[in-house]
C-alpha cells in the first residue's frame, strides 16, 4: 500500500521563474500532466523586480510581480498542478527519481525539470535591501534604462560588473565604479575597456557603507579601506554586481556542475548527465540570466521532457 506521504508523478517542475512556468504549459499542453513546487520564491527573482521593459509582447512594459503571475494563470489554464513547497532533498541514483518536499513529501517522479533559479548576492546592508526596486538592482541589463541620463553607481570587480559598467556607461552620464580591493578580478580586456571608457570613475579599496535615499537612491556613502576617508556620490542608480549563486545546492553529488554550482547541461540541449533530469533558466545559465532566455530554456526543457518520456517505457 502506498505511503499517504508519498506520490508518483509523470513529469515534476521544480522551481517557478520564466523557465519553471514556461515548462509547465509546454509539459501540461504535451499532457505530461506536471506537477509543479513553487519553491521559496514563488515566481523567482521577477518578483523583487519592478518594471520589465525588455520582455517581447508588452509594449508597455510590464511589474515583474504581475507578469509571474501571467505566467503562472497561463500555466494552470493548460492544466498544470502547481503547488508551494520547496524541494530539499533529491534521490537521482534510480528510477523513478525521488524529490521530498519541504523534508516530508516524497515526489517520484519519471522525468524532472529543474528550473530553481539563481539568487543575486547582496552586500547585506539594511539600506540596500530596503531601496530594492527603487534605484537598488542586482541586473543592470534588465534596469540600466530607466537611469538613462543619470549618475549611477556599481559595486563589482569581476567580468559581470565590467559589463554592466560599460552597459550603463552608454545610457549614464558617469559611471562611479566601487572596488574593494586595489586590483580588479575581471579579465584583462574587461579592465582595459572600463580603464579607456572616459565616464567610468574608479574607486579603488571602497567600500559601500550605506544607500541614501527615501523612497528612491539618492545616493551612496563610501569608504576608503586605505584611510577610513568616507564620502557621498550623488548618484540615482545602484547596481551590485559582486556575483549570483545558483540555487543549485541540493542536486550537489548527483548533478555536474561548473566551479560555481551552476548546473551543466549537454550544450544545445537542456539535458544533464542524468537521463530524464533536465535544467533550465539561470540554475544552468551563467552567461544571460535574462526572463527571455529563461522562459526559452523551459521551453526547451519541456520538449526535451516530452521526446524523452515518449521513447521511455511507461512503468505503472
Amino acid at each position: 500500500m502506498e505511503n499517504k506521504s508519498s506520490e508518483r508523478v509523470h513529469c515534476l517542475i521544480i522551481g517557478s521563474g520564466p523557465a519553471g512556468y514556461s515548462a509547465a504549459i509546454y509539459t501540461a499542453r504535451a499532457n505530461l500532466k506536471p506537477v509543479l513546487y513553487q519553491g521559496i520564491q514563488p515566481g523567482g527573482q521577477l518578483t523583487i523586480t519592478t518594471e520589465v521593459e525588455n520582455y517581447p509582447g508588452y509594449p508597455q512594459g510590464i511589474q515583474g510581480p504581475e507578469m509571474m503571475v501571467d505566467f503562472e494563470k497561463q500555466a494552470v489554464r493548460m492544466g498544470a498542478d502547481i503547488r508551494f513547497g520547496l524541494a530539499t532533498k533529491v534521490d537521482f541514483s534510480k528510477q523513478p527519481y525521488k524529490v521530498w518536499i519541504d523534508d516530508e513529501k516524497l515526489i517520484e517522479a519519471d522525468a524532472v525539470i529543474i528550473a530553481t533559479g539563481a539568487s543575486a548576492k547582496w552586500l547585506g546592508l539594511e539600506s540596500e535591501q530596503r531601496l530594492n526596486g527603487y534605484g537598488v538592482s542586482a541586473c543592470a541589463v534588465c534596469d540600466g534604462f530607466f537611469f538613462k541620463g543619470k549618475e549611477v553607481a556599481i559595486i563589482g570587480a569581476g567580468d559581470t560588473a565590467a559589463e554592466e559598467a560599460l552597459y550603463l556607461s552608454k545610457l549614464s552620464p558617469r559611471v562611479h565604479m566601487f572596488i574593494r580591493r586595489d586590483t580588479m578580478r575581471a579579465s584583462q580586456i574587461m579592465q582595459q575597456r572600463v580603464r579607456e571608457t572616459p565616464n567610468i570613475q574608479l574607486y579603488w579599496n571602497t567600500r559601500v557603507e550605506e544607500v541614501l535615499g527615501d523612497p528612491h537612491v539618492e545616493g551612496v556613502r563610501v569608504r576608503n579601506a586605505q584611510n577610513g576617508a568616507e564620502q557621498i556620490v550623488p548618484v540615482k542608480g545602484f547596481f551590485v554586481a559582486i556575483g549570483h549563486e545558483p540555487n543549485s545546492g541540493i542536486f550537489k553529488g548527483w548533478l555536474n556542475m561548473d566551479e560555481t554550482g551552476y548546473i551543466q547541461t549537454i550544450p544545445g540541449s537542456s539535458r544533464t548527465n542524468i537521463e530524464g533530469i533536465f535544467a533550465a533558466g539561470d540554475v544552468q545559465d551563467r552567461i544571460y540570466r535574462q526572463a527571455v532566455t529563461a522562459a526559452g530554456s523551459g521551453c526547451m526543457a519541456a520538449l526535451d521532457a516530452e521526446r524523452w518520456l515518449s521513447m521511455k517505457p511507461k512503468n505503472n
